[in-house]
């Protein structure tokens, strides 16, 4: 039984109310001053990492996307790259899973692909705790509900993250983001900061299992039946609006 998924892309975001000192007062302060501390400290593994990013996997060496930000506002997310360019024989590229080569796959499991988000932090985009920044196309699938993740800026890491991250189904994923929004404080923040670092050591929850890559929100909701497929390709025609 297919369940049908309406997009509510032209409807604002609904602000939730942005009381509390630490939300409003001490949270970007906080991120500015440790993202700037973090960027001094790794200033030589982030010098390393992009050589052998140069050397391995080719030019350029910083991936570039576009993303939903605070308010659905987009900006631009910087990783570093962890795939090489080729292609085949009618100059398309090849799948991921060929592309994505053992050191592309180091940078992921260790998450060193995320670094660069620190100078997305210090310029304003991005929060190093809050929902992660999605693709744009994700946008035009969510609910209304849903799309209240977009009401505080984007993060390094969140709650989800740090339940799951990509071995939990999308659903349970934005509820868990919407709990954060509705439940920031500086106690919880910091605990999702050494939970994601005890992660990241662990090597856990990096891809969907079975899966190169982390799966789409749309295409999820196409594979498990939750949305016909005539409505799917009008979607993301939509989306492409977006850009």
């Amino acid at each position: 039984m297919q369940t049908e998924v309406r997009s509510s892309i032209n409807n604002p975001v609904q602000h939730i109310d942005d009381g509390g000192v630490y939300r409003r007062y001490i949270k970007r302060p906080m991120d500015f001053i440790l993202c700037l501390c973090a960027i001094i400290v790794l200033a030589p593994v982030l010098l390393v990492t992009a050589v052998l990013v140069r050397v391995k996997l080719g030019s350029p060496v910083i991936f570039k996307q576009k993303r939903p930000g605070l308010n659905e506002k987009i900006f631009t997310l910087y990783k570093f790259r962890t795939m090489t360019d080729e292609t085949d024989e009618n100059g398309e590229l090849l799948p991921d899973s060929v592309r994505l080569n053992k050191f592309g796959r180091l940078l992921r499991s260790t998450s060193l692909d995320e670094l660069p988000e620190l100078f997305n932090i210090l310029k304003g985009d991005m929060s190093i705790v809050g929902p992660r920044p999605l693709l744009v196309r994700d946008m035009v699938f969510m609910t209304p509900e849903q799309r209240q993740r977009h009401s505080l800026l984007p993060g390094l890491t969140g709650w989800a993250q740090v339940n799951g991250r990509n071995n939990v189904a999308w659903e349970e994923k934005l509820s868990l983001d919407l709990e954060y929004i509705n439940d920031i404080s500086f106690v919880r923040d910091w605990k999702i900061i050494f939970q994601t670092v005890a992660k990241v050591f662990k090597k856990e929850d990096i891809s969907t299992e079975g899966m190169d890559t982390a799966e789409d929100f749309g295409d999820y909701l196409l594979r498990t039946g939750k949305i016909p497929r005539n409505e799917y390709k009008r979607l993301i025609e939509k989306s492409k609006l977006l850009l």
